[in-house]
């Protein structure tokens, strides 16, 4: 098969594969929101025990 003709086939199919994805796409902004929340969540909760767990330590240390 020449490599021009190959090209072409494959751009087409390529093209007819795109657009078929592109209907089962997840709406990429509320996923992304969900999950960036979520995180901010955890990292709240991090600091929060961090914070809590920090103090005792800090209060037990003594420079030599």
């Amino acid at each position: 098969m020449h490599a021009d003709v190959h090209h072409l086939l494959h751009a087409a199919e390529s093209a007819e594969l795109r657009s078929k994805a592109g209907e089962f796409r997840l709406p990429r902004a509320g996923l992304r929101t969900r999950v960036g929340w979520t995180l901010v969540e955890v990292g709240l909760r991090l600091t929060a025990q961090g914070r809590d767990a920090a103090a005792p330590r800090a209060a037990a240390f003594h420079p030599a």
